[in-house]
């Protein structure tokens, strides 16, 4: 039976951690495969399957849906992560997968936003209150402080046209 190399990405915790399954795993075998790396640690953990909404149970032995070699599996401490994104003198908020990637809540703001092409591919996230700019493959929960459900973003230019007439990025 082949089988599958995970990359699992924990909440609060940096780096990826690789774990080996059948390509038949059930949702019980993956927790079992993930307590013996260690990674569950203390507490209530949910685990997602890339941006799968719906997180899978230790108990359940149906086939892991959406499993292939190199997925991406998140631990979060949280069911969802309270989304908000702030643009000009908007804010939306939306509720996201602890495994959405920065690129879908960026696609998902352009278009509340109504952005047009030229406009959207000109910005990009960062975090509200610091400099921070994530990666778009990014998961969000990785940017979640553990403790908490909710992240802020402001959508911003990606270069900002200075005074001079030069582009400049932000230090």
């Amino acid at each position: 039976m082949a089988e599958f190399v995970l990359f699992v990405h924990t909440q609060g915790q940096p780096g990826i951690v690789e774990v080996k399954v059948s390509e038949t795993v059930t949702e019980s075998e993956l927790f079992r495969a993930l307590e013996t790396t260690g990674v569950l640690g203390a507490g209530e953990v949910f685990v997602f399957i890339e941006e799968a909404d719906r997180h899978i149970h230790p108990h359940e032995d149906r086939p892991v849906i959406g499993i292939h070699h190199g997925a991406r599996i998140h631990l979060a401490r949280c069911h969802h992560i309270r989304t908000m994104v702030h643009y000009q003198d908007r804010t939306i908020e939306r509720n996201f997968s602890p495994g959405a990637r920065i690129r879908s809540l960026k696609a998902w703001a352009v278009r509340e936003f109504h952005l047009d092409h030229k406009d959207a591919v000109e910005h990009v996230l960062q975090i509200s209150n610091t400099r921070e700019r994530p990666v778009s493959d990014t998961p969000l929960h990785v940017l979640v402080p553990v403790g908490s459900c909710d992240i802020s973003f402001d959508l911003v230019p990606e270069k900002r046209v200075e005074g001079s007439g030069e582009y400049c990025s932000p230090s």
